[in-house]
């Protein structure tokens, strides 16, 4: 096995095996991987724009059973600081994002045991009511499998009636890692894996847009890296026609301060190459989705900016609230000018997207430095 061979076969976008992936990873300098990934970039996006978003992350709720063994923030049900979000409470957080130019609103967490479909058909249609241009980028995964099986139903039928109620797109949350060896030690009250790419099937049939995610740096493997991204691979591939499957594709480094897996395991912190090399790895062996967003919320601007030289396209949202991953240790921060700045500094044009990676627009109020 030749590195040459498996690069000019990742350049015609053919799909790699698990064996070619493992070895690239293992043998090739980051500086040919970064130039094979961004070729690669260049077939899907070679109009020099890095796209990022407007919107704002709420918590449905903090109490949650998954019980992760990486997260400070849940709480089981019977604890004194447990919260669900009030109706006025997002109208306020709501109106804010709209002020900052925002338009969607991502809403996650956690998975309570008394909330079934009813709580969350209520809470997305009384909010598409009161804010009926806001975009819906709810829950994930492992949240529709909790909220089926709590309500007996399918992951099919959960999602038709909760887009009814106003969903408009799926994100990739809770994918961790796709080997239930790594799920059953590290969130073992979430969905399989086969259980989250059933529900992203699902999703795909429907025509939803839908993203992709990894969470690395703990105790996984890197032959379960490599397999994470070839599993999305082929479920991109079974897509029906006319469904865009997975638009995107983010891998995020883990944080592990004041956690149960930090007593655990000693998880060695990623570093920026490592990133790096994660990114480029990512766009070359995901032959078949179009974006792939640097996470500079959980690896800071430098490194999210060597990744746009390294595959990455996307530079995600400037989030306006974010209390999971802030809560284990990641305190980086940016607001609209601050990510215009940082795509332009690496030599490339802020291009204003949504979550289907349309390009849009900056709303009034929010300046163009370009």
């Amino acid at each position: 096995m030749d590195r040459i061979s498996i690069y000019k076969k990742a350049l015609s976008l053919k799909p790699l095996t698990s064996e070619e992936g493992v070895f690239l990873y293992e043998n090739s300098p980051l500086s040919e991987l970064s130039y094979i990934a961004n070729e690669i970039r260049k077939k899907y996006r070679n109009d020099q724009k890095v796209t990022w978003i407007i919107d704002r992350n709420v918590n449905i709720t903090n109490v949650c059973i998954s019980n992760c063994s990486f997260c400070n923030f849940h709480r089981k049900v019977k604890d004194q600081d447990i919260f669900t979000t009030t109706f006025e409470e997002y109208v306020e957080k709501i109106e804010t994002m709209l002020k900052r130019g925002g338009n969607q609103l991502l809403l996650q967490g956690g998975m309570h045991p008394q909330y079934g479909i009813e709580f969350y058909e209520d809470l997305f249609s009384s909010l598409k009511e009161r804010f009926p241009n806001v975009k819906l980028h709810a829950l994930g995964p492992p949240e529709i499998h909790h909220i089926a099986r709590k309500s007996r139903l399918s992951y099919h039928d959960t999602l038709v009636r909760l887009m009814k109620a106003g969903l408009d797109s799926l994100p990739g949350a809770g994918a961790e890692i796709l080997s239930d060896r790594v799920r059953k030690a590290l969130s073992p009250g979430k969905a399989t894996a086969q259980q989250w790419l059933d529900v992203m099937r699902d999703a795909h049939k429907l025509n939803m847009v839908t993203s992709a995610t990894m969470m690395f740096g703990h105790i996984e493997t890197l032959e379960e890296r490599v397999e994470h991204l070839l599993k999305l691979r082929q479920l991109q591939e079974e897509r029906p026609e006319g469904s865009d499957g997975f638009t995107a594709f983010i891998p995020w480094t883990v944080y592990t301060e004041g956690t149960r897996l930090a007593e655990e395991h000693e998880c060695k912190p990623i570093t920026p190459s490592a990133y790096v090399r994660l990114i480029a790895m990512s766009r070359i062996l995901l032959n078949n989705v179009p974006n792939i967003q640097a996470s500079w919320l959980t690896v800071g601007k430098a490194t999210a900016q060597a990744c746009l030289h390294a595959g990455a396209n996307d530079m995600g949202s400037i989030m306006i609230e974010e209390n999971v991953v802030s809560s284990a240790g990641a305190n980086y921060q940016m607001d609209a000018e601050g990510i215009q700045k940082a795509i332009i500094e690496a030599g490339f044009i802020p291009q204003l997207r949504n979550q289907a990676y349309d390009y849009v627009s900056l709303p009034k109020g929010v300046d163009s430095l370009i």
